[in-house]
């Protein structure tokens, strides 16, 4: 015990529930930015969104992020540049990528390291959501 609080064993430290996780949103599209956002908060997860890269960079929340789901085709800045900046300031979040324009992504400079997955407009929900888990390293069976 430390404090009055029992310290849960490892095993149960190891799957983290999904209301824990805070899942930011960004795209520039407010229809789908409310639909994703509802359809993750359905799944329990803590949504952040925003309708711009900078937005997201300025909210002052990158720190509380557990994943971040992207637009690739934006205005100003792209889904790959928001990502290199990301993990300029945190390396390793986890990401997915969405794009209506999947014949633009070669032309996309692609942040150093490894891909992340993406998903082509319109996908089903269930992909998305799999997707996010597996960004997570936590996929649910």
């Amino acid at each position: 015990m430390e404090h009055g609080r029992t310290v849960p064993p490892i095993r149960d430290l190891m799957t983290v529930p999904r209301s824990c996780h805070t899942v930011a949103v960004v795209d520039d599209d407010p229809a789908i930015l409310r639909s994703l956002e509802a359809l993750l908060e359905s799944a329990d997860y803590a949504v952040h969104a925003c309708l711009s890269g900078p937005a997201l960079l300025q909210s002052g929340r990158l720190g509380d992020i557990s994943c971040v789901i992207s637009d690739v085709d934006m205005p100003g800045m792209d889904g790959f540049e928001l990502l290199r900046l990301i993990h300029e300031a945190r390396p390793g979040l986890p990401a997915v990528l969405i794009t209506g324009y999947p014949e633009t992504l070669p032309r996309l400079a692609h942040p150093g390291g490894g891909t992340p997955p993406v998903l082509t407009k319109p996908f089903d929900g269930r992909d998305l959501l799999a997707a996010v888990e597996r960004a997570l390293g936590n996929p649910r069976t």
